[in-house]
């Protein structure tokens, strides 16, 4: 047979659609989507409307989500707020009634003499 012949031809074209054919066979066979012949996928028109409600349905999930997730964001920036900067006023605050306390007992109250007690 001649590289060049109309036949060596034809049976590259005949190996080629069988091929295809065989190819197509074995995915509808598996429950895959089809091959047209541009290489693009063909798929039922049930399975079309399913995905569809199902793509809406995802979307939907995804705004409800996303959503809840920028108002659990908010919480936490006022959360870290609160935690860092009431934190900090409480330390702050505890440390100037500590001060103030020390400098109050210098010589308020009544002075314990305990060497000169009463002895029995």
């Amino acid at each position: 047979m001649d590289w060049g012949s109309p036949e060596f031809v034809i049976a590259i074209i005949g190996i080629s659609t069988l091929g295809w054919i065989v190819n197509n066979w074995i995915r509808a066979k598996h429950g895959y989507s089809l091959e047209d012949e541009w290489g693009g996928k063909t798929e039922h028109s049930s399975k079309r409307g399913a995905d569809a409600e199902e793509v809406t349905q995802l979307r939907e999930d995804k705004r409800v989500l996303s959503n809840q997730l920028d108002q659990m964001t908010d919480r936490l920036v006022v959360l870290e707020k609160i935690v860092t900067d009431r934190g900090y006023d409480v330390a702050t605050q505890i440390e100037a009634l500590r001060d103030q306390r020390t400098s109050d007992l210098k010589d308020n109250g009544v002075p314990l003499d305990s060497m000169n007690r009463e002895r029995i």
